[in-house]
């Protein structure tokens, strides 16, 4: 029964952990015997135990308790399978969704050399748009996953072929990660590329498009500030805080220290 094994997909996750703290008395018990129903109900043919099995693997990448040899030789090589040109169309947008979620608990080197390259084939999908969607959703996080030589080298051309997609919502989706693509690249990249590319943007024919470019409008030029001077730094949940200046802070002692927070990417238009 799907019921069952969605159950038992839930229960994955605080077993793992208890096995981790353990360890002495079950030093192979999750390798042997749990991460492998893991994998295996990532291609189950019901979509909720699936859906419960892709959940289960983004819990236990978040605590680490998934091993390397685990995520190079197990996880990729059957997400990669699933995310295939051939592959049936509710299991690559699946496939896709999860790489991007991952992405960011991996290590560099692994999504550069194992999911990247899938990545820059899917952000050409002619078949699904959707694939295209949840790619152009997610560009920020894959570039600052893999850093700013792949990001130049790879993913800037992908992101020009986006920004100019046939369809709208993708437009939009590039702009709502703009600053975050931008933060990514150098200097330059940022003046003599990404600044046209946003201009044709803030000009886009869709409103939904321009609206979205606006609203990145202020994060994209904080990115050509120097961040020792003026106190920008990206968090590592992609948003843009300022940092008060010691002379603010010593001038009135009183106020709260708390970073001020720009949420930079996933605007709602209204």
């Amino acid at each position: 029964e799907p019921t069952v094994r969605t159950e038992l997909m839930e229960q994955i996750p605080p077993i793992a952990i208890f096995l981790q703290e353990s360890r002495p008395k079950f030093p192979t018990a999750f390798f042997e015997y749990l991460m492998p129903i893991v994998v295996r109900y990532l291609t189950d043919v019901n979509n909720q135990v699936r859906k419960a099995g892709q959940e289960a693997l983004l819990i236990l990448l978040e605590q680490d308790l998934v091993a390397q040899s685990d995520i190079e030789n197990k996880v990729c090589p059957i997400l990669l399978d699933l995310s295939a040109p051939d592959s049936d169309d509710e299991y690559k947008v699946e496939a896709v969704n999860i790489i991007c979620k991952m992405a960011s608990m991996l290590s560099r080197t692994t999504v550069e050399h194992m999911l990247l390259p899938r990545f820059c084939e899917l952000c050409s999908d002619g078949k699904l748009f959707q694939v295209r969607k949840i790619c152009a959703a997610n560009f920020g996080d894959i570039c600052n996953a893999v850093g700013q030589e792949a990001t130049e080298r790879l993913l800037i051309p992908k992101f020009f072929e986006l920004c100019s997609d046939s369809v709208w919502g993708m437009r939009k989706a590039c702009a709502e990660c703009f600053m975050a693509v931008s933060y990514t690249t150098s200097p330059e990249v940022r003046r003599s590329k990404l600044s046209p590319l946003f201009i044709s943007l803030i000009s886009d024919t869709c409103r939904w498009v321009r609206q979205a470019a606006f609203q990145s409008l202020g994060p994209f030029i904080s990115t050509f500030a120097n961040p020792s001077s003026a106190g920008l730094y990206i968090r590592e949940d992609g948003t843009l805080s300022i940092r008060p200046s010691m002379q603010d802070v010593n001038s009135n002692p009183y106020q709260p220290s708390n970073n001020i927070t720009l949420t930079s990417s996933n605007t709602n238009a209204t």
